[in-house]
């Protein structure tokens, strides 16, 4: 089955310490295919209470979309996990430069696992096995973060990961499927919290007009004003498909696209 499993939805520092929802990241199964993106805090838990579980060893790949904690917290163990202890060398990390560099989150000798380490750029593009991805923009964000769009058969599948808004994120990530953190409700009232809101994620979705658009990586003002509730609201309004995520949440593709 291809499929995109959801190991945790929380967004924003509040939800993920108090673990409001789970922050384990996102399991993705195209084409016989595994990559774990963006391993947070208990995505080994996570894996291995899943059900059916997901097994780590199973995987070809790990990506970090950039490197907060929220999102690469358990990168290192999940390398272990994915190269069995770091017996059997296998698997790439994708990551941006800086997680590597400078104040880096992967230790170095646990990249001694790896196959390879392939470093993520603006306008790039990367290949997993029969696989491809790309990295269209660089995000506006504190630190270096990508996005990413996968080619699943004739489709598309994009990920918007944290960012500012800005115009040119509706031409990067045209897709048949959409899959967007949208950590506030509103506007943060200085602008200085680099996260998209809901209105951001209204005028991409109707900029791009995905087949299927999904809302996670909550924050706090979303998680209070009930994201099951804005998703059916906004289906009605936009004619769309909207899905908000939820912990465990399973999307079988071959039945949404």
């Amino acid at each position: 089955m291809n499929f995109i499993k959801f190991l945790g939805t929380a967004g924003a520092r509040f939800v993920v310490t108090k673990q409001l929802r789970a922050s384990g990241g996102i399991w993705i199964s195209l084409n016989g295919t595994n990559i774990y993106l963006d391993p947070g805090p208990g995505a080994l838990v996570k894996c291995l209470s899943s059900k059916p579980k997901l097994e780590p060893a199973q995987l070809s790949a790990i990506i970090l979309s950039h490197k907060h904690i929220d999102h690469s917290n358990d990168v290192n163990i999940m390398i272990e996990a994915m190269t069995e202890g770091g017996f059997k060398k296998k698997g790439v990390l994708f990551a941006p430069q800086d997680a590597l560099d400078s104040d880096p989150v992967v230790l170095k000798y646990i990249r001694k696992y790896l196959e390879k380490v392939e470093i993520l750029k603006e306008g790039k593009s990367y290949k997993i096995d029969n696989l491809s991805f790309t990295t269209p923009v660089r995000h506006k964000h504190p630190v270096e973060t990508y996005g990413l769009v996968f080619n699943y058969n004739s489709k598309k599948i994009a990920f918007i990961i944290d960012t500012l808004y800005f115009e040119e994120l509706a031409k990067a990530y045209k897709a048949d499927m959409l899959i967007m953190n949208i950590s506030r409700y509103v506007p943060h009232e200085s602008g200085e919290v680099e996260h998209l809101c809901l209105e951001d994620g209204v005028n991409i979705i109707k900029k791009i007009k995905p087949k299927v658009a999904v809302l996670t990586h909550f924050g706090m003002t979303m998680i209070k004003n009930k994201p099951w509730e804005i998703a059916e609201k906004l289906e009605k309004e936009l004619k769309t498909k909207v899905i908000a995520a939820s912990d465990g949440l399973t999307l079988n593709l071959q039945e949404i696209l």
